[in-house]
């Protein structure tokens, strides 16, 4: 009976891990099944080991070796379910800490199994090594740290393998276990992050515009008194009043002098070529070595989509998102994202393959990056490093300000900043007819965040409104120049 319930745990629990590992290619390449569903099935998962473990939990000193195995079961499903449901709320900080501490966790986890393995089997060799042989050739065996035979061992698991030396055969024995299990669980790592998956699409939303200038239309008004015609020989005295006395009210009035922006014919704010799925984003990268995701999502990003939304009349999208290079990677080489936005205030650590990828971006794939000092000299050191080694050929200049990025659609006379932790002066990157890289020295996303660093309405609303120009600019730069790969035939009908 016992055979039987094990069997059929074994069997429940195999359909379960098919499932959990579907829905995790689904939700991380195959994109078939809906939210709602993978929602769902994620939950579920996660409740039913929830449940078991609690079961286990309660079992542990009748059956250690099991809890600690449905333990290490639960890991990678809390692991990724802690991460989906993360960006599914749209915390994406939490998702980050998520996806490095349960990465972390993994490893510990799978090295705890490998030392257990490792200690288990050469107990096991020793003891039956201690039952073949009799109690002088154990004694003769532990002094001289070698097996009686001059046969050499070549068995990894064997203590007394030849390679593990005379000294200490037990502690290089773990240590080559440990070294072997890091540099194979880094490999994967590194295979795993080069697996390209299924091509990712950023579609634009369809629509028409143009990009033109708010304008700043000064309304005059006269207001002209009646005037009298009086007669001079009458008994009764009037304060005769000045012919052109009149008052001028001065209204400033804002407005869009276009309904639409965008670019192209179409109905609706939007761009030519674009569908109906389409919606604007923002897009960030993710790197290591320093604090990429400061106000990151809600409260910081979302904030400055959300205004584009307001000022355009775009469709954007829900949220915002963040790439690492190996992800950017996988768009389409066309129908890709036209910006991609870079801050922090720590070390911008990019390998070379990382930096060919956005090299790829920026040449081939016409996309934009938008670098912002979030807070300290030494990044703005990184960033001019790190586009010295995308663009070799090009040259930081002054953006001036009467350059479209800085017009339209909003005219920004001085570049706003929260503080001039690389200067007062945006600096770009200027290649083939337009603005490959545009870099902004004074930690606009703060201003963008929640509370706006604390810095004056005037200020945050430029900031803004720069922010506006500048994903404008890189949209209204990657419309055309789909349009032009369409023609041409680089894009597929």
């Amino acid at each position: 009976m016992k055979a039987v319930l094990t069997k059929r745990s074994f069997q429940q629990g195999s359909v379960v891990a098919l499932v959990w590992l579907f829905a995790l290619m689904d939700w991380l390449w195959l994109h078939l099944l809906p939210d709602s569903i993978l929602t769902c099935i994620f939950s579920i998962i996660s409740i039913t080991c929830g449940i078991v473990l609690r079961t286990r939990f309660k079992q542990r000193a009748s059956k250690t070796l099991q809890f600690w195995g449905m333990l290490s079961i639960c890991v990678p499903v809390g692991w990724q379910a802690g991460v989906y449901f993360s960006e599914w709320l749209g915390l994406e900080v939490f998702r980050a800490y998520f996806a490095r501490g349960g990465l972390a966790l993994f490893f510990i986890t799978g090295l705890s199994w490998v030392v257990w393995g490792i200690e288990r089997h050469a107990q096991r060799i020793e003891s039956a090594r201690r039952d073949e042989f009799n109690l002088e050739k154990v004694l003769q065996r532990k002094n001289t740290k070698r097996p009686a035979s001059d046969r050499r061992i070549w068995n990894p698991l064997d203590p007394f393998a030849w390679y593990y030396g005379q000294k200490s055969p037990r502690l290089n024995q773990s240590l080559n276990g440990f070294i072997s299990y890091t540099v194979l669980f880094c490999l994967i790592c590194m295979i795993l992050s080069q697996f390209q998956g299924c091509t990712q699409y950023y579609d634009l939303p369809a629509g028409g515009g143009e990009n033109q200038a708010v304008q700043q239309v000064v309304k005059v008004q006269k207001i002209i008194r009646k005037k009298f015609i009086l007669n001079p020989y009458s008994a009764i005295n009037y304060n005769t009043p000045d012919l052109d006395d009149v008052k001028l009210e001065l209204n400033e009035v804002t407005a869009h002098r276009y309904t639409k922006m965008g670019f192209g014919e179409g109905e609706g704010a939007g761009f030519a070529g674009g569908t109906n799925d389409g919606m604007v984003g923002f897009v960030r990268l993710e790197y290591p070595g320093g604090d990429w995701n400061q106000d990151f999502g809600i409260g910081g990003d979302m904030n400055m989509l959300l205004k584009y939304a307001e000022l355009t009349g775009q469709k954007i999208a829900k949220k915002t998102q963040a790439y690492s290079a190996a992800q950017l990677k996988t768009f389409d080489g066309v129908r890709c994202p036209p910006l991609l936005y870079i801050t922090g205030q720590k070390n911008i650590s990019l390998g070379n393959n990382d930096v060919k990828i956005l090299q790829e971006y920026v040449n081939d794939k016409h996309g934009m990056i938008f670098g912002d000092n979030g807070g300290s000299r030494h990044f703005h050191n990184q960033f001019l490093s790190m586009m010295q080694r995308i663009l070799p050929d090009v040259r930081p200049v002054r953006i001036p300000t009467d350059d479209p990025i800085h017009s339209r659609p909003y005219q920004i006379t001085r570049v706003p900043y929260v503080a001039p932790h690389g200067g007062e002066e945006a600096l770009g990157w200027f290649k083939d007819g337009r603005w490959v890289a545009y870099y902004h020295p004074g930690d606009i996303g703060d201003a963008w965040a929640d509370g706006h660093a604390g810095v004056s309405q005037e200020i945050w609303s430029n900031c803004y409104r720069l922010g506006v120009n500048i994903m404008s600019y890189a949209h209204i730069e990657h419309a055309k120049w789909r349009l032009a790969q369409k023609q041409t035939g680089g894009e597929d009908e």
